[in-house]
């Protein structure tokens, strides 16, 4: 048996989702770039609050991403069945679970907003930029989830492009209107951080309405009318969905939940160390697009194979993708190192801020490499091979029982600094790659789930 796959489909497919995916990261990327830019140009405390508003954004898409990547995981092997119907319903509870969980988390945001931000930071004047800014921009929570399921549905079926396109739409609406409404221009008043807020939660709705109308007017493979979304549920695609999706929402929620506390970690060592981490984190999701679009594309390939049956052929896409991981890797990790300078000229920051910034980013240079391996490793080949639960595990034990615990006694014990404490908590990107490397090449992640 062949080492490496030599077929040129596979890597003309690998890299053509891979790459599509990446550029729509890059450009959702870069509107929370424009908004660290835009906003640490009228006001420090203002970025550092909308920072902490961030996270309550990713905790947000953790929780969808446990219908998204049901989504992906079945439509992918209904596709690869050449089974379309089945997919429409799929999209359904997907939406409906998306939705139900956005709208929670939108009504909790909206009631509590100061409430949510105290376990961040202790910090009042940041709390109080964040507290602005939330009251408005959870509002498009909703409207987040309807477009994630949208562009995951289709991503199922490799059309790809969708995302892209959408996301270029929204990065144009909220750079003109952060630029409009935060600064007050063209006879605006200066709104701030709410100008920012009311920029993203405009852009979201643009991408719910381009979403629809590509749906209804362009799209040729799903043909999945609008409709659909508001037919009975069938209870039996239900179970196969919730089987698959609910270890996905747990691990999201759990990571998502992690990230939070780390962020309240850093928070509570002062507005600075608030500052740089979110220029670092904008950064390193820029720069780690490929990657991370690795592991989506990985995802779908490797369900869709198993859905056509060719079992053998999925060990050895494994084998091979996990090179490709690494190299993508090794390059991010380089780009990322020199190209660290250069766009940290762009802020317009403390001298100290900066400085703490980029040894952020030195550190995020070397981790990246690890990132790169493990978890489009864990996320896209063992997930996409239909064993949920393995991620949602190993998280439970890396963050909990190693990073958080490492971090505070750091942090709140011993008292070190912002660096030691920012290398606790990245130190799990390095430590599973040596569990996934076990995991992916004993192949036994590899799961026929029945037919929805």
């Amino acid at each position: 048996m062949a080492v490496i796959v030599r077929e040129k489909q596979f890597y003309k497919t690998f890299f053509t989702l891979t790459l599509t995916i990446a550029l729509q990261n890059l450009v959702v990327y870069g509107v929370n770039l424009a908004d660290n830019i835009m906003l640490g140009a009228y006001s420090e405390t203002a970025m550092s609050g909308v920072a902490l508003v961030n996270q309550i954004q990713f905790f947000l898409q953790m929780l969808v991403v446990g219908s998204t990547e049901g989504i992906t995981i079945l439509a992918s092997r209904s596709w690869g069945r050449r089974e379309i119907k089945p997919i429409h319903g799929i999209s359904q509870i997907g939406m409906v679970i998306a939705l139900f969980l956005s709208a929670l988390l939108w009504l909790v945001c909206l009631l509590f907003p100061t409430g949510i931000l105290t376990l961040f930071t202790n910090e009042l004047a940041v709390i109080e930029e964040g507290a602005r800014y939330l009251r408005i921009v959870s509002f498009s929570y909703l409207f987040y989830a309807v477009s994630a399921v949208m562009i995951s549905t289709l991503r199922s079926v490799e059309t790809v492009n969708i995302g892209f396109i959408v996301s270029l739409f929204s990065l144009v609406v909220n750079i003109g209107l952060n630029y409009v409404l935060i600064f007050g221009k063209l006879g605006f008043p200066v709104l701030g951080v709410e100008g920012a807020a009311i920029a993203t939660l405009l852009s979201r709705v643009v991408e719910v309405v381009v979403c629809v109308i590509y749906m209804k007017r362009f799209d040729k493979k799903l043909r999945m009318p609008m409709r659909a979304y508001f037919e009975k549920i069938d209870f039996s695609v239900m179970r196969s969905f919730l089987k698959v999706s609910w270890p996905v929402m747990m691990s999201g929620s759990i990571w998502g939940l992690a990230m939070s506390i780390q962020s309240a970690i850093l928070g509570h060592m002062g507005q600075q160390a608030i500052a740089a981490n979110s220029v670092a984190s904008t950064v390193f999701s820029m720069i780690t697009v490929v990657a991370y679009g690795s592991a989506n594309a990985t995802s779908v390939l490797i369900g869709k194979t198993i859905g056509e049956g060719r079992i053998d052929a999925v060990k050895l896409y494994a084998k091979t993708i996990q090179l490709l991981f690494l190299g993508i890797g090794i390059c991010t990790g380089a780009l990322m190192y020199i190209c660290t300078d250069w766009i940290l000229v762009l802020y317009k920051l403390a001298p100290d801020t900066l400085a703490l910034a980029r040894t952020f980013l030195i550190i995020l240079s070397i981790t990246c490499v690890g990132s790169a391996y493990q978890m489009p490793c864990l996320c896209g080949i063992v997930r996409g091979g239909g064993q949920t639960d393995f991620v949602l595990y190993n998280d439970l034990i890396f963050q909990w029982l190693i990073v958080l615990p490492s971090a505070l006694l750091a942090a709140f014990v011993f008292d070190l600094s912002p660096v030691i404490v920012f290398i606790c908590l990245k130190s799990d990107q390095v430590l599973k790659c040596f569990v996934a490397v076990v995991k992916v090449n004993r192949f036994r992640w590899i799961r026929i789930i029945d037919k929805t």
